[in-house]
C-alpha cells in the first residue's frame, strides 16, 4: 500500500478533527464547553491569505483545539512564518498541542495560556496578519492594542462570525471602520469574516 504524502495526511488530519468538533459541540448545550471552530471555508481562505501575502508573523487569538490553528501553520510552513497562538484555557492549549505535533504543525506554532485583554497590553511585536476568534464582547477593548500590532501598511487582522453574531460585533465593526488609518470589507464567508488592513 502507498503511504500517503504528508499534505495529504495532514487534510484527512483537520477533516477528521473538524467532524468530531461537530460531533461534540452538537451535545453541548453551553457555548463556552463547544469548541466552536472557523467553518472550513473560512479557515481554507485564512490559510490562502497568510500564503498570498507571504506572511510571516501570526498571531491568532483563540485557539480552543487547535482546528484553525492547523490550517494558519500549514500556511506558515510555506511562507517560512510562525504562528503564535494564545488561549485563555490551559486545558484546551495544550489539547492543541497534542492536535499540532499529531498533525505535523508544531514546529510551527508557539502556544501561550493567558487572557488576551493581558497579554496585548504589554505585547508588542508586529503582526502580518491577527486572527480574532475569542469572546467578541471583549473586542472593543482590544481595539487599541490591535492597532499597535498592525503597524506595517497592508497588514491584516481578520475576525470571525461578523455575519453570524452581527449584534453582538457591531459596535466593534463600527470603532473599526470609524478609524480612517484602516480599511475594511466584510466577507460573507462562514458565519462572516471581517478583513481590516492597515492603509
Amino acid at each position: 500500500m502507498q503511504a500517503l504524502n504528508p499534505l495529504a495526511a495532514w487534510q484527512i488530519y483537520v477533516e477528521q478533527l473538524y467532524q468530531q468538533n461537530q460531533l461534540f459541540d452538537a451535545n453541548q448545550s453551553d457555548r463556552l464547553h463547544r469548541w466552536r471552530s472557523v467553518e472550513p471555508e473560512s479557515a481554507a481562505f485564512l490559510s490562502w491569505l497568510l500564503v498570498a501575502k507571504r506572511a510571516k508573523a501570526i498571531l491568532e487569538i483563540g485557539t480552543s483545539n487547535g482546528y484553525s490553528t492547523l490550517w494558519l501553520a500549514a500556511a506558515a510552513k510555506q511562507t517560512g512564518g510562525q504562528v503564535r497562538s494564545w488561549e485563555v484555557s490551559l486545558e484546551r492549549s495544550r489539547l492543541a498541542q497534542q492536535h499540532a505535533q499529531a498533525a505535523g504543525m508544531a514546529d510551527a506554532v508557539c502556544f501561550e495560556v493567558g487572557d488576551a485583554g493581558i497579554l496585548l497590553q504589554t505585547h508588542q511585536q508586529p503582526y502580518d496578519l491577527v486572527f480574532l476568534d475569542a469572546e467578541r464582547p471583549a473586542y472593543v477593548d482590544y481595539w487599541p492594542y490591535l492597532q499597535r500590532l498592525l503597524v506595517d501598511k497592508g497588514s491584516v487582522l481578520v475576525v470571525d462570525n461578523v455575519c453570524s453574531h452581527a449584534a453582538e460585533l457591531a459596535e466593534f465593526v463600527s470603532l473599526v471602520q470609524s478609524d480612517d488609518g484602516f480599511g475594511s470589507l466584510t466577507l460573507p464567508l462562514g458565519a462572516g469574516l471581517l478583513l481590516v488592513t492597515r492603509m
